[in-house]
């Protein structure tokens, strides 16, 4: 048990570093991996038409997006 607290308290100071990381940068400028670009080329090609600046769950569940 002590083992998995300590692991759980050394993940959690990672997931606060890089929040607190992509949190101040401007995500037009943010690159997390080498392929983003080729991600998102990959994402817009399956999804031309959604729009990613403000997310509705409830465009996602009607049934065109389905």
């Amino acid at each position: 048990p002590r083992v998995e607290l300590v692991w759980a308290m050394k993940a959690h100071q990672h997931a606060q570093v890089y929040f607190n990381l992509i949190s101040s940068v401007d995500p037009k400028f943010l690159n997390l991996t080498k392929v983003d670009d080729q991600i998102y080329s990959e994402f817009r090609k399956a999804f031309r038409d959604l729009k990613i600046d403000v997310l509705d769950p409830e465009d996602l569940k009607s049934e065109p997006a389905k």
